[in-house]
């Protein structure tokens, strides 16, 4: 894979994350032209069909919708929040693995974490399609 190629896709998984936190956030059709584009993987063509407009206006909107979910998270950051958990989490159960504990008290110790971590899960929106990409 180029790095061209990694930049995309590393920029497709965080517009879609982005997504996640801040969908109920944009407009009706922000979100559906959005959904078409990143999670049904219309082309501009196609989403400029199903709306009646051109091209060029399905990409502005992209870039706009794109750009508002930057801003929210330069605002609100829930994304780098949520990433942030989730390296505290890896790495309390790693330290646990460490300690010189029993192994039930060592399971009693993941399964705190892990009620904690579907706990925050929750309250960051569910299953939402693009969940496992956080993980």
């Amino acid at each position: 894979m180029s790095a061209e190629e990694a930049n995309a896709l590393a920029r497709t998984t965080r517009i879609n994350l982005l997504f996640d936190f801040y969908e109920p956030l944009l407009t009706e059709k922000q979100r559906t032209i959005l959904s078409y584009y990143y999670h049904d993987d219309f082309s501009l063509g196609e989403i400029a069909s199903e709306f009646n407009i051109s091209r060029q206006a399905v990409y502005d909107n992209i870039k706009r919708a794109e750009q508002a979910l930057e801003t929210y998270e330069r605002k609100l950051e829930l994304l780098e929040k949520h990433e942030r958990r989730e390296r505290l989490i890896g790495q309390l159960k790693r330290g646990i693995e460490q300690l010189a504990l029993t192994s039930q008290d060592k399971q009693c110790l993941m399964e705190w974490i892990q009620a904690y971590h579907q706990t925050e899960q929750l309250q960051e929106g569910g299953d939402g399609s693009w969940q496992h990409l956080k993980a």
